[in-house]
């Protein structure tokens, strides 16, 4: 009787922004801050709608919403508020520190690939100190919900992206995740998830093993959320 476990993904690559670190509360309050400075209101449900969007998509709309800033001046203040707030406190999710530590020492390459500039992503990663690369939002032509980011993420690593699990929160996300050929994991935070045929969904990262990984990669569906 073989009892093996089924091999490991060949490399996991993992948002950042909600799904590694509760950043998006951060995001929120930079948001609300800058919109009310320019006699504005912003609301939860309205930061709610920008989660996963590329920067600059972000910035547009809030110029939308009467901030008199370009959209990169708009994004530099963002980027400058939220990193400064991850730099005092990193503000982990739950089993997230811990599942990159175990992939790590399980010998599993894993990227960060997020909308986020390098700005942030940088200062996070050298906090993580497990990613063999990063994929940043400023330097990619075209970000989540394009494949893009992952399939750059794939390469870099030198694996085949079919290979790979992609870890994301968002809509956005999970649809470049799924369109790059990855397998996807989903963690539901703060959206709803899509209803995407054959998407793997947690609602914690804590309830997350190596096992579930290898079991992901061997085309299992996965169905945490309970």
């Amino acid at each position: 009787m073989n009892d093996a476990r089924p091999a490991l993904p060949a490399a996991v690559l993992w948002d950042m922004d909600g799904t590694l670190v509760n950043t998006e509360p951060l995001w929120m309050a930079a948001e609300t801050e800058l919109v009310e400075s320019w006699g504005g209101t912003w609301t939860h449900e309205d930061g709610l709608t920008l989660v996963g969007n590329p920067m600059k998509v972000s910035g547009a709309v809030l110029q939308g919403r009467g901030v008199g800033l370009s959209v990169d001046e708009i994004v530099d203040f963002l980027n400058k508020r939220v990193a400064a707030a991850v730099a005092e406190d990193t503000p982990w999710q739950p089993g997230g520190r811990e599942l990159l530590a175990a992939l790590a020492e399980a010998g599993v390459p894993q990227a960060l690939v997020t909308s986020s500039y390098r700005e942030l992503a940088d200062p996070f990663a050298r906090v993580a100190g497990v990613f063999a690369t990063v994929v940043a939002g400023d330097e990619v032509q075209r970000p989540k919900p394009d494949p893009q980011p992952y399939l750059l993420a794939a390469e870099r690593l030198g694996v085949d992206i079919a290979d790979c699990v992609v870890v994301e929160d968002s809509p956005t996300g999970i649809t470049s995740g799924v369109a790059s050929g990855a397998r996807v994991l989903a963690v539901e935070v703060f959206r709803e998830l899509p209803q995407i045929e054959g998407l793997n969904k947690t609602g914690s990262l804590a309830d997350v093993s190596l096992d579930d990984f290898a079991r992901i990669r061997s085309g299992a569906v996965l169905d945490l959320l309970g």
